[in-house]
């Protein structure tokens, strides 16, 4: 017999998230790879009259790349098969400017192919990155450039199995080698790439990939590449207007409240200066304690962190980059190996239709799929954490369910101080996942949230109570 509820689930709010979506906001930390004759040249941006033969790492080993990305916690890596330059990283049947003519494996290597297999056997996911912009290709600027572009693409697609981000940039012309010609092509940004036909590519060969750019359609830029997202960080964006390398940075950041698409923000900085590596900036990787503060702005305010680790020119992430990576993992291992909120005795002051199903006892029990929530016209209740003991913690966290959408304005929280309720946080904004640290640590037996402004009743899926080492 089927069973039979007393009050339906709560109506989705606004745009809410595909699968895809879900599936990549689960991820939270992915890693970026860029590697190409950058390297070798010591430049950040190729001119593209680079010999293919300057490319020739010593050691390549995608294993130890794929490896230091897993054991760093990062969930996915993301290849620039091909930067501005045009230098192709595997061996394209549509050009000559690429590793089948650089000495590296006698000029039958396929950098994509290997990280592809080592990021497999790694279990995290592979993703790509291909320059819209070509500053080696003698056709870029005209139309039948698009032709190649999309040929490469369908390459990279079709041939190196599951991709869960196809990655595109807004870099849109300028001075280039164009095939030995020298000269500034400018191209019509709204126009030239006539993005939907491309990202239609992408729908067809790899459905389940998530298609970043500065406007989406899956996943927006943050808006810099500093590593910090805007406080708060909407999930979602009203888009119009917005085209790859034409938006707004300072909204990309921010996103827009009750925006008309679900298009969550992406973290993207490196962990040196530059995006590729460079030898005079091996003392300037980020320490471990500069890593968390990014953690905490990006993923902490609902966006995911991609992480740039470039591979030095023996083909390897260095020395250097790789501890400090050590120690950033380290250090969100010990934080939240344990959720001091477990086991609490939970109270709210509503529960939509005291129905189990939306029990309060679901902020705590570790699952995503499972919420708190309460009658359509409670909007501003309160939930207390008993925790039975005096607990020290100093980093909260946060989390709405958010396959019905972005619910929450704005939220406060008290701990207990044995008389009375003294307000120790609030924040603006929930989503996917708001982590709140502490400027100071605190210790209580009783933690309340209150929701001091939402336009529908919330539906809270985590509060978890947490302590750095």
């Amino acid at each position: 017999m089927a069973s039979v509820h007393s009050v339906s689930a709560p109506k989705p709010h606004g745009a809410i998230p595909s699968e895809r979506q879900l599936r990549w906001q689960a991820m939270e930390v992915t890693g970026f790879i860029h590697f190409t004759v950058n390297t070798f040249t010591d430049k950040e941006w190729g001119y593209g009259d680079e010999s293919p033969e300057i490319f020739a790492p010593t050691a390549f080993d995608a294993g130890q790349i794929a490896g230091v990305a897993a054991e760093a916690g990062m969930k996915g890596l993301i290849l620039t098969a091909k930067h501005h330059d045009g230098f192709c990283l595997w061996p394209s049947a549509y050009t000559d400017h690429s590793v089948k003519h650089s000495p590296w494996r006698g000029g039958q290597g396929d950098v994509v192919r290997e990280l592809a297999t080592a990021c497999q056997e790694q279990g995290i996911g592979f993703g790509i990155y291909l320059s819209p912009w070509d500053r080696n290709h003698p056709r870029y600027g005209h139309p039948d450039y698009l032709t190649y572009y999309r040929n490469q693409l369908r390459e990279l697609l079709s041939n190196y199995g599951p991709l869960f981000e196809v990655w595109f940039d807004g870099a849109n012309g300028g001075e280039g080698y164009y095939g030995g010609v020298r000269e500034n092509r400018r191209i019509d940004k709204e126009r030239y790439y006539d993005w939907e036909t491309t990202w239609s590519i992408v729908r067809e060969l790899q459905p389940e990939a998530v298609i970043f750019s500065d406007a989406g359609p899956d996943i927006r830029w943050v808006g810099n590449e500093s590593g910090v997202a805007g406080d708060p960080c909407w999930g979602t964006i009203s888009p119009d207007g917005m085209a790859p390398g034409l938006a707004d940075p300072k909204v990309l950041n921010t996103g827009h409240r009750n925006g008309s698409h679900w298009r969550p923000a992406e973290v993207d900085v490196s962990i040196r200066p530059g995006w590729f590596y460079h030898a005079h900036e091996d003392d300037q990787v980020r320490s471990p304690e500069n890593l968390l503060q990014v953690y905490y702005e990006s993923v902490g305010r609902g966006c995911n962190l991609l992480l740039n680790l470039p591979p030095d020119r023996r083909g390897l992430i260095h020395e250097r980059d790789v501890a400090s990576l050590r120690e950033w993992r380290r250090i969100l291992d010990a934080t939240f190996a344990t959720d001091l909120a477990r086991g609490a005795r939970v109270t709210a002051s509503n529960t939509r239709g005291n129905d189990p199903r939306f029990a309060p006892t679901h902020v705590i029990d570790g699952r995503r799929d499972t919420y708190w929530a309460t009658d359509d016209d409670v909007r501003t209740p309160e939930l207390v954490l008993d925790l039975g003991r005096h607990a020290t913690f100093n980093v909260v966290c946060v989390r709405e369910y958010l396959p019905l959408g972005q619910r929450v304005d704005s939220i406060a929280l008290d701990r207990w101080d044995g008389e009375r309720w003294v307000e120790f946080a609030s924040a603006t904004g929930i989503g996917a996942q708001r982590l709140i640290r502490l400027p100071e640590r605190i210790t209580t037996d009783r933690v309340r949230l209150r929701v001091t402004g939402s336009p529908v009743c919330p539906a809270i899926s985590e509060l978890g109570l947490f302590a750095e080492p």
